[in-house]
């Protein structure tokens, strides 16, 4: 990332594509989609010529379980580097 050209305050400049709001997008649209999955596994299991096509809803799940673990790892992250930790006055 870039940082600012102030040499007294270097703040990471975050581009368009990873700020907070298209992270929540995200996690909104993967967490539609692992409901979709799991409709899907729950579709399979309700008639026997179905089962063997299980594997393509799992998958759904897996990757966009993924997607959300990693997308809010990267939000969990960012307002931990926020805050950062200060050091007690009091010793």
């Amino acid at each position: 990332m870039l940082f600012k050209q102030n040499p007294l305050f270097r703040k990471i400049i975050i581009p368009w594509y990873d700020s907070e709001m298209v992270c929540f997008i995200i996690i909104v649209f993967t967490s539609l989609v692992l409901f979709f999955g799991v409709v899907g596994i729950l579709a399979t299991y309700e008639k026997v010529e179905y089962r063997e096509h299980t594997w393509l809803p799992v998958i759904l799940v897996i990757m966009s379980g993924l997607v959300m673990v990693s997308t809010a790892i990267r939000l969990i992250k960012r307002y931990l580097q926020r805050f950062p930790k200060q050091d007690n006055p009091y010793p």
